[in-house]
């Protein structure tokens, strides 16, 4: 039998075929089918050639790709692969071909081809490789080291702390373990929601892939085969969130030209050959542009080259080097040129972890996926899993150097020893309490890994949410999935609280938000204020002199530039701006009370009605259409129910739940799961956005893996 692909009523591929590698090759097909122009936008992104059908908006991203060398690293590990793991290596290669097979015809379905003229093109084997890596390149947030940076050289060391919260360019996600001793079943069930961008087409595709030797349904990523982050095989279930450990390292670099090429200075005070080469980039409508690619021993250089960092970042970074670092440099010379490379562990060991996928499939009980996340790589997550047999499990797996403290959170000086990397972290395990364990990036099972998690309100949430009754089912949870409570509203409604002698309306609003229920709902009046005046303080704080310094972002590459921006980073960083005991002299106070002022000043219709009349959900298109209106949301950055706007700034979101899922270990068909939009990728499809009024419900489709129950489509 060759691969079979089957059609649920939500348009789920359902797949069978005889062997492992048949299925991988139905896999690729029926996504290439489902999502040929997503398929080749990631692949193009993957290989820096985006601009080349997109325009010069995608330049930035191409550019930054060509600097990372990412698809040479995508080509390194499949070549390590398959010297490691033949069998993988073949397993990917039968997906590729399904890709080839398919897009063709996944292309003549989706119109954005020939908006485009964009003519599909061939993967290659390291394809699927590449895409990974360029989904989650900036997962670890290496461009806050860049932020702590400049607020080191303006503030102080002191004031990092300040800021440090769940940033505008991180991911998180909410899952939670519920062992059989608190179920109605008496067996576990795994929950959760990934948050990420929301695309369309969706990041995540539901799937289920059965053949001899497993049958396992879940949340595929869109060019990789298998299904890595969530799934059920009928016998044990697994789940993810971001660890936030932090695992890519950025290092000042000392280089100069030389007849041969470029030189960097070594920690042992030697000048050594880096490599170097260019490359063109095209541009669609526009001329071509050269790209120069150096790379260190520490990595690829991503910023500056031998003549130097960018306008105004030259002597910026050089003055946070001698704040931290000794440098040997006569105090009348000019500063030697600087540059920023980057170093990330699929560059330094060729291996992505995708020997882990196909054990994954494979596994029955726990001890199965745990020695199959052993082999994970990156990005670094915590690991949540429970099988029928009552065993458990919360762990962190992947790769997390060993290096000085001083890596983690700032730029170090590639010429100076201590610095370098000294091997792996042991990946930390955790436990349940009370019978559960609710993971939310927040700072836990994998503290030893990172430098700033999320704030713990998700976290709390769900485990005072799951305390309220001593027994849970599987459709309890999407409860838990909607919560809107905003924990984090309280240091501004504390500060509201002490302020007297306000106009009438200013303190009508003052009323209205003390006596608030802190619910995010997107019918809320209350809630809909609260967002306007916390909107007011943000900006009030933003525009003070304390921060003019950060105002202006520096002239870092375009792509980093979300992790500098102030206005963000205060919305984000509110509660702890406003919770410090000291704020370089800003009266906390008078901000907020300037700010109900101006919003009670407001014409009323200026003010939006309810919180969802403004907050609305902004899904990432790689073509942008200007006349979509996305729906009404509820929730916050700091609810349960995650969509984040930008407080200050926009109250659109253009980050949430990317899927919602419940593993039920006693019936896996009393599993439960949602996407935010639906599973065809293809615009006009009847199964584009068939799911979008469940996901804004808080419902969730119910998981069926009876083949008699399925349309056959087509053999793959």
């Amino acid at each position: 039998m060759t691969g079979e692909i089957f059609r649920d009523a939500w348009g789920i591929p359902h797949l069978r075929a005889d062997r492992a590698r048949e299925l991988a090759r139905a896999q690729g097909r029926v996504t290439a089918l489902d999502r040929a122009w997503q398929l080749e936008v990631e692949r193009h992104r993957a290989q820096g050639t985006s601009a080349s059908f997109l325009g010069a908006e995608a330049l930035p991203w191409d550019r930054f790709i060509r600097r990372t060398r990412l698809d040479d690293t995508a080509r390194r590990c499949f070549a390590e692969l398959e010297t490691r793991d033949a069998e993988t290596a073949a397993w990917v290669r039968s997906y590729v071909d399904g890709v080839n097979e398919g897009l063709a015809e996944g292309a003549r379905r989706t119109p954005e081809f020939a908006r485009t003229g964009l003519a599909p093109g061939r993967w290659e084997p390291w394809t699927p490789l590449g895409v990974w890596l360029g989904i989650h390149i900036l997962f670890a947030g290496f461009p806050a080291k860049l932020w702590r940076e400049q607020v080191v050289r303006h503030l102080g060391a002191d004031a990092v702390g300040l800021f440090a919260t769940d940033g505008p360019g991180t991911s998180g996600s909410n899952g939670w373990l519920v062992s059989g001793e608190r179920t109605v079943t008496g067996r576990a069930v795994i929950a959760g929601d990934p948050h990420r961008f929301i695309e369309e087409p969706g990041v995540y595709q539901q799937i289920h892939l059965s053949c001899p030797e497993f049958d396992v349904i879940g949340l595929a990523v869109p060019g990789i085969p298998g299904i890595a982050h969530f799934g059920h095989t009928g016998t044990v279930a697994w789940a993810i969130t971001n660890a936030m450990a932090d695992y890519q390292d950025l290092y000042r670099e000392r280089l100069r030209r030389t007849g041969a090429g470029v030189e960097a200075l070594d920690p042992d005070g030697v000048w050594r050959r880096a490599a170097r080469h260019t490359e063109v980039v095209e541009v669609a409508g526009e001329e071509p542009v050269e790209v120069e690619v150096i790379e260190t021993a520490r990595g690829p250089v991503i910023i500056g080259g031998p003549e130097g960092l960018p306008d105004g970042l030259q002597m910026g970074v050089q003055t946070g080097l001698q704040e931290g670092f000794a440098i040997e440099s006569p105090s009348d010379a000019p500063p030697p040129p600087l540059a920023i490379a980057l170093r990330y562990p699929p560059r330094v060991t060729a291996d992505l972890g995708f020997s882990a996928l196909l054990p994954l499939l494979r596994a029955r009980s726990v001890a199965d996926v745990d020695r199959a996340v052993d082999l994970w790589a990156e990005p670094v997550n915590v690991v949540q899993a429970a099988d029928t047999e009552g065993g458990l499990l919360h762990r962190v797996a992947g790769k997390v150097p060993m290096r000085s403290e001083a890596n983690g959170v700032r730029l170090v000086p590639a010429w100076e020893p201590g610095h370098e990397w000294r091997g792996w972290h042991e990946t930390p395990r955790g436990g349940l309490v009370d019978g559960v364990a609710a993971m939310a990036n927040q700072r836990g099972v994998a503290a030893p890994l990172g430098v700033e998690f999320a704030p713990p309100h998700r976290a709390d949430r769900i485990t005072a949410l799951l305390a309220e009754k001593p027994r849970w089912s599987a459709a309890d949870m999407p409860a838990i999935h909607m919560d809107t409570r905003l924990a984090s509203a309280e240091p501004l409604l504390d500060l509201l609280r002490s302020l007297d002698s306000l106009t009438p309306e200013a303190d009508r609003i003052r009323r209205t938000l003390l006596s608030w229920d802190r619910r995010m709902d997107a019918d809320s009046e209350a809630a809909a204020v609260y967002a306007t005046v916390r909107g007011a303080v943000v900006r009030r704080l933003a525009a003070h002199p304390a921060f003019a310094a950060l105002s202006a972002p520096p002239a870092y590459p375009e792509v980093l530039l979300p992790w500098l921006a102030l206005l963000p980073r205060i919305g984000f960083a509110l509660e702890h701006l406003l919770r410090a005991e000291e704020l370089y002299g800003i009266d906390r106070a008078e901000a907020v009370r300037a700010a109900v002022e101006e919003v009670a000043a407001l014409p009323s219709g200026a003010r939006p009605g309810t919180w969802g009349d403004t907050h609305r959900l902004a899904p990432w298109r790689a073509l942008p259409d200007p006349a979509y209106s996305g729906p009404r949301l509820s929730g916050d950055h700091d609810c349960v129910l995650c969509t984040s706007a930008v407080p200050g700034l926009t109250d659109l979101s253009a980050r949430g739940p990317a899927a919602r899922y419940v593993w039920d270990l006693a019936d896996r068909e009393a599993s439960l799961w949602v996407v935010p939009l639906g599973a065809s990728g293809i615009p006009g499809s009847p199964h584009h956005r068939d799911q979008l009024p469940l996901w804004l419900r808080g419902d969730l489709a119910p998981v069926v893996t009876d083949f008699t129950e399925f349309e056959k489509e087509s053999d793959a």
